[in-house]
């Protein structure tokens, strides 16, 4: 009976030491699946951390990207009022620029008015009536040799050859000087407008040590009157443009000596810089649309 008694008593423990060894690998098991789970979910963590501090930054740059635009939008909105801009052929101009033009045209003759029939033929009516009132062209009609003649938007200045050059030399002679500075006071009385130096001859072949032909001797006639209007007579050089026709444009045939004498000419050809005038236009005082 003993016997029996501590046979049990020994399996009995035995048995509960097997339990607690399985409950014990059955807890490292799950405490070592739990450790590998925060690992995981940490890791994770940092990842969706990167990942949203590069959208924070994304978002960032779109917000300055949105700011700055805004910024252009509202810059561009202010140009709009001084700024002519040109699509193809047509000219916008904003709603306070057409009212300062719209002030101009109440000057202009009634004729003259009428007969503007689109945008642009009222620019041109402003510009020439602007023109008109800033150049006094009878200041250079003092001799047969040069013509003043303005087409809407265009002066026209045509010098015949011997009141500035010797035959076949692009020095331009001392006496033409006062003619020079006549012409500078023209063109610097009008700072809206560019101006293109032309130069002309007939069609005698002409070549030298320095002149290969007529080409030569236009552009040169050309480059010579626009340094002495720069530097002698101080009309802006951004507003200064040398060009030779060489013999290609004659106003005449070349078949006598007078007809010649016609072809050998100098032309002043002032232009409309439209962004400048109507730059100009908006300096002045505004009128509220």
């Amino acid at each position: 009976m003993k016997k029996t008694i501590i046979l049990l008593g020994v399996s009995t423990l035995v048995l509960g030491s097997c339990v607690s060894k399985k409950k014990y690998v059955a807890l490292e098991k799950q405490y070592q699946d739990t450790k590998g789970a925060l690992q995981k979910t940490a890791f994770e963590k940092k990842e969706l951390e990167a990942k949203f501090a590069k959208i924070e930054q994304r978002v960032e740059n779109y917000n300055q990207k949105i700011s700055s635009l805004k910024n252009y939008n509202s810059s561009l909105k202010e140009e709009n009022n001084v700024k002519l801009d040109m699509v193809g052929n047509t000219a916008v101009i904003s709603n306070s620029m057409k009212e300062k033009m719209r002030a101009t045209l109440t000057k202009v003759d009634a004729a003259e008015l009428a007969n503007a029939k689109t945008l642009k033929d009222s620019m041109n009516l402003a510009i020439a009536y602007n023109l008109k009132k800033s150049i006094n062209s009878s200041e250079l009609e003092n001799s047969d040799d040069v013509n003043v003649d303005i087409d809407k938007t265009v002066v026209m200045i045509s010098v015949a050859d011997n009141l500035l050059f010797n035959t076949a030399s692009y020095r331009i002679k001392k006496k033409a000087h006062k003619l020079l500075q006549q012409l500078a006071n023209v063109i610097n009385s009008e700072p809206s407008m560019d101006v293109m130096i032309e130069g002309h001859t007939d069609s005698r072949s002409i070549s030298n040590a320095v002149l290969q032909d007529n080409w030569d001797l236009s552009v040169k006639r050309a480059t010579s009157m626009v340094r002495l209007l720069e530097k002698k007579y101080k009309v802006d050089a951004s507003r200064l443009i040398a060009a030779g026709r060489g013999s290609s444009v004659p106003l005449v045939e070349n078949n006598t000596a007078a007809n010649r004498a016609r072809n050998r000419r100098t032309r002043i050809v002032i232009l409309p810089n439209l962004d400048k005038f109507f730059g100009m236009m908006a300096k002045e005082e505004t009128i509220e649309p």
